[in-house]
């Protein structure tokens, strides 16, 4: 893996020999982290290199309906956890002969809480005679500090300069790491780091007619918040989800500044606003506050819209100047009762919300509808997070609030004479340990008339410059590019949606990305049939006829009528119109 200003580029390489008497199959499966593109994968038999070729999805839809007709699987990447996805193919290789399979994945690392994290999962299934990992890191400024961690992390096992990480474990080190036993390394290594800082307007890279600019200064003071919390305690949140949401939501009462003000909404087929107003987070209300989140209890329906709409007023009432204001939603489940269109809320709290502040949305579990919360969020300057359904869930709610728990500036607009085709240049709010990435292109490649300012609202008014240096950024601009059209086509309707969609088509196509609008077809030797590679959408599940691979399909268009269950080991195809199922 080498990263590069926090873009990295990642080949895994399997080696693998058939040592029997006869043909057989030989599967290669790893998994990658959910934001990363693949943009390449190629296998080796005998000499003889086969490439996957990233084509239009619908170009690829006929050699994919073929393969499923005659029952084969298809090449996939399946969403098989927080954040990882999971790349399956496999191929028949003669007796006593080897293939090599090469896949390679792009991403644009994001800082979270002050640092950068690289994930690497590796999995082959036996101890290895030759397993290697070997990292290097270029960052401009100097890389602070660097750990290494992860459940194949192990005392002497890697090796750790201030660029490089090398992770080299003999056959019999292979099982002795906190994820490793007889079957060899089932684990993932962590990298963690962060670069120099500092007060300046952030750091500018340009290469080949193109720029990148990474910002996170330091040495701003904090802006107090305004903070609504509206939590979904309907009859859905029985259990677990509801014991978890009263720890975390006591946990982050207790971090509220005092110079903060904050609300309490809770929610099933009614809404409970526990003050009718904002109140200081001093130490009598947060007391209050605390007790009375210890005390709520699930029930009854879901009105989502209404809750979002008194949310959205009482933040409208509570103006506070110099302060930043932030409404987060909880919930697990979709609007049953009141307003229940998905459209017709998402239109309510866009008009109630009038860009004044962000929302951030938290789906609770597997089951929630992730897309309309994640629209809604996109629509309002904020984010939408899928909260796992495990025993740590209170711990990711936690960690969510600690990213936006510290704004350091708002209404941020980055703005560059003589650049073009720039990626996202406004934002509402920027947190302290969070970094705001801009690419784009330097008209006419004159880096003499390029000229970048920030103009954003901070406590006190703080004077920037540029630094620049050189770095390699078309990849990273593109990557950027085409990850922002993907949330700016969620938003969209009719020709602006389609004009979104062709963007990102043309530039998945030119830098051979597999995206939500892209198939890698997956050549095979003669005798067998090509796979195609599709990218699925967060929290997609589709089960398996074969429980092996299967291929994803991105929309239920693609489905053709059908509807797939996966109960126990019983895999059931229905047709037509579905009124009883028993």
């Amino acid at each position: 893996s080498t990263v590069t200003d926090g873009y990295a580029i990642t080949i895994i390489t399997s080696r693998v020999v058939n040592r029997r008497d006869q043909p057989t199959e030989i599967e290669f499966h790893v998994k990658i982290p959910k934001n990363a593109f693949i943009s390449q994968f190629k296998m080796s038999i005998e000499g003889q290199m086969y490439d996957g070729v990233v084509k239009a999805k619908e170009e690829a839809q006929q050699q994919y309906s073929e393969a499923m007709s005659r029952g084969q699987s298809a090449g996939l990447v399946s969403s098989v956890g927080r954040s990882l996805e999971e790349f399956t193919t496999s191929v028949t290789v003669a007796a006593h002969q080897k293939v090599t399979f090469e896949l390679t994945h792009e991403e644009l690392l994001k800082r979270r809480l002050g640092q950068y994290e690289l994930q690497i999962y590796a999995r082959p299934m036996q101890p290895v005679n030759d397993f290697k990992i070997d990292v290097s890191i270029y960052e401009q400024p100097d890389i602070v500090f660097s750990v290494v961690k992860g459940g194949l992390n192990h005392p002497n096992l890697a090796t750790i300069g201030a660029l490089d990480v090398h992770f080299h474990p003999t056959v019999e080190q292979q099982t002795l790491c906190g994820a490793c036993g007889d079957d060899g390394l089932n684990g993932d290594l962590v990298i963690v780091y962060d670069v120099f800082r500092d007060d300046t307007l952030g750091h500018l890279k340009e290469s080949d007619g193109f720029f990148v600019h990474h910002f996170a200064p330091t040495g701003l003071a904090r802006i107090s918040k305004n903070v609504i919390f509206v939590i979904d305690q309907s009859g859905s949140m029985h259990g677990r989800k509801m014991r978890q949401t009263r720890a975390a939501l006591v946990h982050i009462l207790a971090d509220l500044a005092t110079d903060d003000y904050f609300g309490l909404i809770t929610f099933n087929h009614a809404v409970h606003p526990w003050k009718r107003e904002l109140v200081q987070a001093n130490e009598h209300n947060v007391g209050i506050a605390k007790e009375f989140a210890r005390t709520i209890e699930d029930s009854g329906l879901t009105d989502i819209n209404s809750a979002l709409l008194e949310g959205a007023k009482m933040l409208n009432q509570n103006p506070r100047d110099g302060s930043a204001s932030i409404l987060i939603l909880l919930t697990d489940g979709d609007p049953t009762t009141g307003e229940t269109n998905p459209v017709k809320i998402q239109k309510n709290v866009m008009r109630a919300i009038n860009k004044k502040f962000p929302l951030y949305c938290l789906g609770f579990g597997h089951d929630v509808n992730f897309e309309f919360l994640e629209k809604m969020s996109l629509e309002n300057s904020g984010v939408a997070r899928r909260i796992y359904d495990d025993a740590d869930a209170d711990l990711q709610l936690k960690g969510f609030y600690a990213e936006v728990a510290t704004p350091l500036l708002t209404n941020v607009m980055l703005i560059y004479e003589g650049g073009a085709n720039l990626t996202q240049t406004n934002f509402s709010h920027y947190y302290n340990g969070s970094e705001i990435v801009v690419a784009g292109q330097i008209t006419d490649n004159n880096i003499e008339t390029f000229s970048p300012r920030v103009v954003a609202i901070s406590v006190r008014v703080t004077v920037m410059t540029a630094s620049m240096s050189e770095s390699n950024t078309r990849r990273l601009w593109a990557y950027l590019t085409v990850k922002q059209l993907l949330d700016k086509e969620l938003q969209l309707d009719g020709e602006e949606k389609e004009r979104a969609k062709q963007e990102v088509l043309e530039l998945s196509l030119k830098y051979r990305f597999v995206t939500p609008h892209t198939s890698m077809v997956v050549t095979k030797p003669p005798g067998e049939n090509a796979q195609v590679l599709h990218k699925p959408k967060e929290g997609e599940k589709h089960p398996s006829p074969q429980g092996g691979s299967f291929g994803i399909v991105q929309s239920s268009a693609d489905y053709d009528g059908k509807l797939y269950f996966n109960t126990c080991a019983l895999f059931i195809v229905l047709k037509g119109n579905l009124t009883h199922l028993h």
